[in-house]
């Protein structure tokens, strides 16, 4: 095997964006815990039961880990806000809520905190108030669900504020690394930036659109609460326009093909991040020498391809459960008494194969999915020497080109897109012809169809997991035929998953009907619990 220029030198010099990403990482300070008087404690007691309902509220929505807290935070100001719109005092309640739940340690938040926070809330209320008076009613919805994706953002983002910094930092260093080798004809440096910061909150950081938002408004400005009221006065009547843009940017049409891009060269970034996180004040020493870092990089990848199988598997049960409690079990539920009033009979069979089948399937397809190998690890050290080498070529060489084309072949894409479609039909009448062969009524057919979709489409999503730190993906010869046969019905399970999630009746039931009195009986059972410890120590 013919050695690279480094392995002979055995050393590595360091690029000047490698040099300042390790400087801002040591920079950056953890959050000082506030001391004993000023701290904020609440009940173990009512926190148990907290954390109990949370774990529940969160089973009926599936979201990423990393999107639980903002999400809370969301829900919990709603609440509160509806029956206390000028947010007077909300913002210890805020904390309170976040403390009951275990978002953060007992006692690791104060009133200095609180002070942070009522602050930020004031801020977003005056600003929601100037703008959206007098502006039609879907506009009105529009910024007002701008400003809480920027107000619950910020708010999280301050809490966690030395994770939210490294990650940024994480974020500008792939942006310097990457920029370069993207040219999009059509859009000038500042809009092509501007997309490819977007593209990398989509695949990099994985944010929803209320982080995508935020971040984007960060970046070209500053968190709305850091305005002093003079400069918030000037600003305001231009936040309409500022929104638009954000929101142009992250729903742009060159959006898929950068993340296409970045997805392609993201693994080397999380092995080099991750060797960051454990072994920060050793990091220049091992970067510059080649021997030590390929010890490190097959050591984290080794550890990496460990914990994939354990989160796979986890990603699995809850992405079931989800589909259980707001599908499944809801389509059961249905299926007996419409099979009974349509066609006077329950077939049981069918009903027991649809309850069966979805479990199997989901752990037939995460069963097949590959871990990578050695031979990743080795593609992913030598694309990360490329990296943080001060050797600028890599940073440079355009490897992507992207522009608008008109269609030259129209007939040609017709016939595809009729191809496409004939797919659809092709496995589906597959599908019901089994089905038939198995004596399910279009009810019990309906059904299936819907499980087998929406198992398929989060086992999908979960693959994605796997192939964060797979450097290329080699495609199998059976790959086309698998993807004419699955395409349908992943295609189905998406719709199904992102337009049937908005009827999730147990959300509802959470939200409006359970959470506001088990929060009530939480307050007033700290409160007694409080009382009876200040009693108890006047005795004492």
């Amino acid at each position: 095997m013919e050695k690279t220029p480094n392995e002979t030198v055995n050393n590595i010099l360091l690029s000047k964006y490698t040099q300042a990403l390790i400087e801002t990482l040591k920079s950056i300070k953890p959050r000082q815990k506030p001391d004993e008087l000023s701290r904020i404690e609440v009940s173990q007691t009512v926190s148990l039961f907290a954390l109990t309902y949370e774990k529940m509220r969160n089973a009926v929505e599936f979201r990423e880990d990393h999107l639980i807290l903002r999400a809370a935070i969301e829900r919990i100001l709603k609440r509160r806000l509806a029956l206390n719109p000028k947010g007077e005092d909300e913002a210890e309640n805020l904390l309170r809520e976040l403390l009951w739940a275990r978002y953060f340690d007992n006692g690791s938040l104060g009133k200095n905190n609180i002070e942070e926070i009522q602050k930020i809330i004031n801020v977003y209320l005056k600003i929601r108030k100037k703008l959206i008076v007098g502006r039609p009613g879907k506009y009105q919805v529009y910024l007002n669900d701008f400003i809480f994706d920027l107000l619950t953002s910020e708010i999280e983002e301050t809490l966690t504020l030395e994770k939210s910094q490294k990650k940024a930092t994480q974020t500008f260093y792939i942006y310097q690394v990457l920029r370069k080798k993207i040219k999009i004809e059509e859009l000038t440096e500042l809009q092509k930036d501007a997309i490819f910061l977007a593209a990398l909150e989509k695949i990099y950081r994985k944010s929803d659109r209320a982080h995508q938002r935020y971040h984007l408004l960060t970046i070209f400005y500053q968190p709305l609460s850091s305005y002093s009221d003079h400069e918030l006065e000037k600003l305001i009547p231009k936040l309409p326009e500022i929104f638009s843009k954000i929101d142009s940017f992250i729903n742009s049409p060159y959006i898929d093909v950068v993340s296409k891009f970045i997805k392609k060269n993201l693994p080397p970034f999380l092995i080099l991040f991750e060797v960051l996180d454990k072994k920060l004040n050793e990091a220049e020493v091992i970067f510059s020498n080649f021997d030590r870092l390929k010890t490190e990089v097959d050591y984290i990848c080794r550890e990496k391809y460990q914990q994939l199988s354990i989160k796979v598997r986890n990603l699995a049960f809850r992405a079931f459960i989800y589909i259980f409690l707001t599908k499944m079990l809801f389509a059961l539920i249905l299926e007996f008494p419409l099979s009974k009033y349509i066609y006077g009979f329950v077939d049981f069979h069918s009903i027991i194969i649809n309850t069966l089948f979805p479990p199997i399937l989901m752990a037939l397809i995460v069963l097949s999915f590959k871990i990578p190998d050695e031979e990743n690890t080795k593609r992913i050290f030598l694309r990360l020497v490329e990296i943080i080498n001060k050797d600028q070529s890599f940073e440079k060489e355009i490897n992507l080109f992207t522009k608008k084309t008109k269609i030259k072949k129209p007939i040609l894409i017709f016939g595809f897109t009729i191809f496409y479609s004939l797919t659809f039909i092709i496995t589906f009448s597959l599908i019901y012809e089994v089905l038939t062969q198995l004596n399910f009524n279009l009810i019990s057919q309906a059904i299936f169809i819907f499980f087998v979709s929406v198992v398929t489409f989060f086992s999908y999503r979960i693959k994605q997991s796997v192939n964060e730190i797979k450097l290329s993906e080699k495609e199998s010869v059976f790959s086309p035929l698998i993807d004419f046969f699955f395409m349908p019905i992943l295609s189905l399970g998406k719709f199904f998953s992102q337009e049937i999630a908005r009827l999730n009746f147990f959300i509802f039931i959470f939200d409006f009907i359970i959470e506001s009195p088990f929060k009530l009986i939480f307050e007033i059972v700290e409160e007694w619990i409080s009382f009876v410890k200040k009693r108890k120590e006047e005795i004492i």
